[in-house]
């Protein structure tokens, strides 16, 4: 008779010669994903990797999963490296991932073809929000590393080509896991200065492991939230990165990018020689265009054409004094006969002349009377003729 074992022991045995199977310890497994679940309060990946005529389980912890470089989701070949082994709890026979890789391309390559398709979606590429860098500017980050050959050639150039540019150095990891999140940190800081005339993010060359940190999304996001014109300068010219498509300016190089950001003094002064040649050459010829008429007029008013000018200006001079000397001798007497006028009026209407065509005046306590309602009988009245006055009581009062 057989012995009696427990499910757990079952499960435990067949657990055992799986995972003792040196031909299945460690195997390359290759299949499309589906079912893809990523359980973000514990980082672990759960799905399912099928064939066409079969599938497993798969568990990818969160330690091994960090490590993977590209989006994860349905429908992806991959190529997974990892141990087989049974969940004793279900009696569940999986597949414990510890690497992925995609099918036909590297991590690399697919992570940079997802965030640009993504971010091109979006609009973060598009030509119509792109920055013209200023033609002279005062100030310029340059965010780098400060050991590199980058920062060499960017300080070299702009103080070569524009010596008067303050260059700003932010220094920064420009390679590893950390290097993003860096240059993230940067690029707030210098978002908060008032000042700043453009920016420079990059690096030199390198692998496209060592360039990879500028492929990053949430860096390619903080750059295309610049206040700031920005250039990227990222390895060699032919050397392309997600900060390139998402920068105002791509520069083939650092060096390139030092000589997009400032101008060449030396140019300008050529410029401004040509200018200048330009206007004295202009204003020598004017001077001899209007001299040479100044010359000519001179010439024509000969002293003969000059007195005869000065002839009839002073004929017409008298005429107009004639005119205006008239002029006022007509407003005079038209004055004088008007003032006699008003005063022969004036004096028709004086009191005086009625006086003497033998009326008078009557006035009581100094009050002129026109009326012989305001006076009474024994009232002491003067009464006021053209040569005196006489003082009367009035004795009896007649009205009508």
């Amino acid at each position: 008779m057989l012995n009696t074992i427990t499910v757990s022991q079952l499960n435990n045995y067949v657990k055992s010669l799986i995972e003792n199977d040196p031909r299945i310890a460690i195997v390359n497994v290759s299949g499309e994903i589906s079912n893809f679940k990523n359980h973000f309060s514990s980082g672990h990946w759960y799905f399912t990797l099928k064939d066409a005529n079969a599938s497993i389980r798969c568990v990818m912890f969160r330690s091994s999963a960090s490590r993977v470089r590209f989006q994860v989701e349905d429908g992806l070949a991959v190529v997974l490296k990892g141990r087989v082994s049974v969940y004793e709890k279900d009696g569940q026979y999986q597949f414990y991932a510890e690497e992925m890789h995609p099918v036909g391309e590297g991590d690399l390559a697919l992570q940079f073809k997802q965030v640009k398709e993504k971010l091109e979606q979006e609009g973060l590429f598009d030509t119509s929000s792109k920055r013209v860098l200023p033609k002279f500017p005062k100030r310029i980050a340059v965010i780098t590393s400060d050991t590199g050959a980058a920062v060499r050639d960017i300080l070299n150039i702009t103080s070569t080509r524009y010596p008067s540019c303050e260059i700003v150095m932010c220094p920064v990891l420009v390679q590893g896991d950390n290097a993003a999140r860096d240059m993230i940190a940067t690029l707030d800081r210098v978002y908060k200065l008032d000042d700043i005339d453009t920016i420079i993010i990059g690096r030199g060359g390198g692998s496209a492991e060592d360039l990879h940190c500028f492929n990053d999304e949430m860096l390619a996001r903080k750059i295309y939230e610049s206040p700031f014109p920005v250039i990227s300068a990222v390895g060699h010219e032919t050397d392309f990165t997600i900060c390139d498509f998402v920068a105002d300016v791509r520069a083939s190089t650092p060096s390139h990018a030092a000589e997009l950001a400032v101008p060449d003094w030396r140019e300008l002064k050529k410029r401004v020689d040509v200018i200048a040649n330009l206007f004295k050459s202009t204003t020598l010829r004017k001077y001899d265009l209007y001299s040479g008429k100044l010359q000519a007029l001179i010439l024509k008013v000969s002293p003969a054409n000059l007195s005869r000018i000065v002839d009839s200006k002073q004929l017409d001079v008298d005429r107009l004094s004639d005119k205006i000397a008239s002029q006022i001798k007509f407003a005079l007497q038209d004055g004088v006969n008007t003032a006699a006028n008003l005063a022969a009026r004036i004096d028709a209407l004086s009191p005086l002349k009625v006086m003497a065509r033998g009326f008078s005046t009557v006035t009581k306590n100094g009050e002129y009377i026109v009326s012989s309602d305001k006076i009474n009988s024994g009232d002491n009245i003067t009464v006021k003729f053209i040569d005196g006055d006489i003082s009367c009581l009035v004795t009896d009062k007649n009205t009508k």
